[in-house]
């Protein structure tokens, strides 16, 4: 029996995810988690096979999540399931230790078949995905570069994401729950770091690079 917890903060998506996995008897729903809180006291009180982590949460994010999981719980495997395309968080999550990556459109059989992937001990990577990865990993060693946003903190990557998207720093420092002074902090470190000058040039930069939903 594959134990598993779904981590998301959207009532309707664990709702989605619970009538999978309730129809597969090799499959045991073990709790329901909206946040990093909620999650690791799951983690400390009940036994997991599987996560299913969303990436975009309030507070810490997905990615940063999945770093304590892996750290605190390293034989627990986590599955990102994300609403974003690949190209934006997938690599990211791999290098951080997720055992795969799931879109919010992928189909219900996928979703089983990275779940009992991951169980096993193996990655749950799409077609697309690997090609993603062989060309990541071909283009650092052929020049060692990387495109600017991907020299980018985790926290720092998402911070431009939400100042392309059009967010003041105030709504960007209630979302994340930090303090607009260190939010602005990440602004400056993101602004540096893309040699950019202001707002409108990491929102050009963000719609060049596919990085906004």
């Amino acid at each position: 029996m594959i134990r598993v917890l779904i981590v998301d903060d959207h009532p309707m998506v664990r709702r989605g995810l619970v009538e999978l996995i309730s129809e597969c008897e090799d499959l045991k729903l073990v709790g329901e988690a909206d946040g990093y809180a909620a999650a690791t006291k799951a983690l400390r009180e009940t036994e997991i096979d599987v996560i299913l982590l969303d990436v975009d949460m309030p507070g810490k994010n997905g990615i940063e999540v999945l770093k304590v999981v892996k750290q605190t719980h390293p034989r627990v495997h986590v599955l990102m399931f994300s609403m974003y395309p690949e190209e934006q968080y997938a690599v990211r999550a791999l290098k951080a230790g997720a055992s795969g990556y799931l879109t919010k459109n992928t189909s219900p059989q996928d979703v089983l078949e990275a779940i009992r992937n991951a169980a096993r001990g193996k990655k749950y990577i799409t077609p697309e995905l690997a090609q993603t990865l062989a060309e990541h990993v071909s283009d650092e060693k052929r020049d060692g570069t990387r495109l600017p946003h991907e020299y980018l903190s985790d926290r720092e990557f998402q911070t431009l994401r939400m100042i392309a998207a059009g967010k003041k720093l105030s709504e960007i420092a209630a979302e994340l729950v930090l303090s607009p002074k260190t939010v602005s902090v990440y602004r400056s470190r993101v602004l540096e770091k893309m040699n950019a000058r202001n707002n409108a040039d990491l929102t050009r930069y963000a719609m060049q690079h596919k990085l906004l939903d």
